[in-house]
């Protein structure tokens, strides 16, 4: 019997350019520490059985068909993927053991999906290129699992390296690597809002079919094509206040994207960090994303002396980013765990990252 293959691919963080990935614009994500594992172990029988360490339950199928499903179906839908493209995969053991935040905005799903990806195609010698692997793992969740995010997260979790930011240009979908080695005195602080996230729950697809109708209304191909130069004209053109919002955020976003680069090979992390905060406020004024247990957790890291802090993620709740000086630390720690006591919510969670190595850079290491 063909020996087990090992699968690992980190969740992810988006520095800056959120809901830009779908409208064909730029994103900047980096690659955590915290990995998803698949081990993939062939079966006789045909049969496919999932589990799952963290959540201590398993699933056994016969056929896979898509459709919204539970975790597993994160695992099962590569699975399903690699068959559509005519890969003979038969029964196979997949155990999943992640180390991802759920609901966090991190791209746990597509972790997940990321980590399958490399196991199936491990163990079936299916050698599989970079680019065939981001894909596979995003027909998972997009074709699968029915939820239609951009091509962010797959390539984020499988491309992005060491001590660098992926800038990608979700056209072209070509990679570009940013250096991103935070200084000594700096520190990139994680908040997780214990507000979880639902990618699937509805308002993910009204945002992006907004912007699909935005588009179609100035006569672009996407919101990309609308340069900031064009703006004011493009927004006097839309009658609908919801439109106008939304086109308003894309826009800047993606010049945000362009900026927070020159800003990080200049390594100029003041500018950087400002460029944080004005795409929370956008996504916050524009984007209607936010929700209270984020603004706070921004709101009380700006106030202790971030450089900066933003939402990261699809939004809704989820995780928060703070460009924060070293010194500065356990003094938002006090901070944000009283404020989020004053106000009766959850106590958060803090932890600090770097740019970790993706999917593709794990595997060659081993």
């Amino acid at each position: 019997m063909t020996e087990p293959a090992l699968g690992t691919s980190p969740g992810r963080v988006n520095l800056v350019g959120e809901h830009t990935d779908y409208n064909d614009g730029f994103v900047l994500p980096i690659a955590l520490g915290h990995v998803a594992r698949v081990e993939a172990t062939p079966r006789d029988d045909g049969r496919v059985l999932i589990s799952s360490a963290q959540l201590g339950e398993s699933v056994e199928l016969e056929e896979l068909s898509p459709g919204p499903r539970a975790w597993w179906g994160y695992v099962a839908g590569v699975l399903w993927a690699l068959r559509q493209r005519g890969h003979a995969l038969g029964g196979v053991d997949l155990a999943l053991d992640s180390a991802v935040p759920l609901g966090g905005g991190l791209s746990s799903s597509a972790a997940i999906e990321c980590a399958t990806a490399l196991a199936l195609d491990a163990l079936a010698g299916l050698g599989l290129s970079p680019a065939e692997l981001a894909e596979v793992a995003q027909a998972a969740e997009n074709d699968f699992m029915g939820v239609p995010t951009g091509p962010m997260d797959q390539r984020a979790s499988l491309w992005c390296t060491t001590d660098h930011a992926l800038l990608l240009d979700c056209r072209t979908l070509t990679p570009e690597q940013v250096p991103f080695a935070l200084p000594d005195d700096l520190v990139l602080a994680l908040v997780d809002t214990r507000s979880p996230h639902v990618l699937a729950d509805g308002h993910y697809a009204q945002r992006r079919r907004a912007c699909a109708s935005a588009a179609e209304a100035l006569g672009v191909r996407a919101l990309r094509d609308v340069t900031p130069a064009d703006l004011p004209a493009a927004l006097a053109r839309l009658t609908d206040d919801e439109q106008v919002r939304r086109v308003r955020h894309v826009v800047t976003e993606n010049a945000r994207v362009l900026d927070a680069v020159a800003a990080l090979e200049a390594g100029d992390w003041a500018s950087f960090g400002r460029i944080l905060t004005a795409s929370h406020a956008s996504m916050r004024d524009d984007y209607e994303i936010t929700v209270p247990t984020v603004d706070l957790a921004v709101e009380t890291a700006l106030a202790c002396g971030a450089l900066g802090a933003r939402m990261t993620g699809g939004g809704f709740g989820g995780t928060v980013i703070a460009l924060l000086p070293v010194g500065s630390l356990d003094s938002f720690a006090d901070a944000l765990g009283a404020a989020y006591a004053e106000r009766g919510f959850a106590a958060p969670g803090l932890s600090t990252t770097r740019a970790a190595a993706g999917g593709i850079e794990l595997s060659a290491a081993r």
